[in-house]
């Protein structure tokens, strides 16, 4: 089943990001450790995992509403940046200053190397006015589905994603989290409907090396999808409905390009999906895994080539049993 370029009609994909950042991106012809370089002006993009899932969703055609806590300078910047996109927002004012992130493209190499701050302590009120904008967001008729996405700074309550989910289940609106480590853990416990972490993160978290007993590890916790992105290798799904194996998609060629934010694309490609009201897994991991391939081919996160439909007519789908893993 191909995705058609709007699938979400009027139903709104409503993203959080808890730890955004300015994404500063330079292109250098090779990069050379230790010396200097020369290079232009840098591409500057108000980010965050949320806030490219958002950039990626309304660029396909379905509405969104990104919200994010921002503060300072780069606050003002990402702010302004935002604005200039015409991405939908809702911007809580944050007493700390936002971070930022830096990548350098070797054009060269075909490798992207990425600086992330970690981000400030926020005031304990700034999590309550995220919940608060989120309550409010999610109320509203055209909400189709929340999604969570990103790291925690500091000193965020590690139940964040947790409360995410549970306002959303209130709502019986479906809730899509990708996250790491502990709050990973904590969507779970809370029945997050689809949980995407990469292979890494899956395996860190739970400290599982065989990743189908990592996946539904999450699952046992309480979680109804585990989609694990595997770089290359593609996207695994793992459901409570197939016990003993999972679905498997990939792209039999592999795409040089930037990779920064191709997660992101798949999570943006699962939101507009089950805003639309599709849930089938082999569905989800075409698109997931075409829209993720499209986002390689552009210069910065927050986008994907306008090639996303001809790739998921190349996406290869199997089903294979658990043993067959990574």
């Amino acid at each position: 089943m191909l995705i058609p370029a709007t699938t979400g009609g009027g139903r709104k994909v409503v993203t959080v990001t808890p730890n955004p950042a300015l994404d500063i991106t330079y292109r250098v012809p090779v990069i050379r450790p230790g010396h200097s370089h020369r290079v232009d002006l840098p591409l500057e993009r108000a980010g965050g995992k949320g806030l490219n899932v958002a950039r990626v969703a309304s660029q396909t055609g379905s509405p969104v509403l990104a919200i994010a806590p921002v503060g300072g300078a780069t606050g003002d910047l990402f702010r302004a940046e935002l604005d200039e996109s015409g991405v939908p927002h809702l911007l809580v004012p944050a007493g700390a200053e936002t971070r930022r992130s830096i990548a350098f493209v070797d054009e060269t190499a075909n490798e992207t190397t990425i600086f992330n701050e970690r981000g400030e302590q926020q005031p304990l009120q700034t999590w309550d006015e995220i919940l608060a904008a989120v309550k409010h967001a999610i109320s509203q008729d055209e909400a189709a589905v929340l999604v969570g996405s990103g790291s925690l700074p500091q000193n965020a309550p590690e139940t964040f994603y947790r409360d995410l989910v549970a306002h959303a289940r209130r709502r019986r609106m479906p809730v899509i989290i990708d996250t790491s480590g502990r709050p990973l853990l904590e969507a779970a416990r809370a029945g997050a409907d689809l949980l995407k972490p990469n292979h890494h993160e899956l395996i860190e978290t739970t400290g599982e090396q065989h990743l189908p007993t990592a996946a539904r590890r999450l699952l046992q916790l309480g979680a109804g999808t585990v989609l694990v992105s595997a770089g290359e290798k593609g996207m695994l799904a793992f459901s409570n409905e197939h016990p003993a194996t999972h679905w498997a998609a990939s792209l039999p060629r592999r795409l040089s390009g930037n990779p920064t934010g191709a997660g992101d694309a798949t999570v943006a490609a699962a939101a507009v999906l089950t805003a639309a009201g599709i849930s089938d897994l082999p569905t989800l991991l075409r698109a997931m895994t075409a829209w993720g391939a499209a986002a390689v081919l552009t210069p910065g996160a927050g986008e994907i080539d306008p090639s996303y439909r001809a790739l998921e007519k190349e996406v290869i789908i199997t089903h294979q049993k658990d043993t067959a893993c990574l």
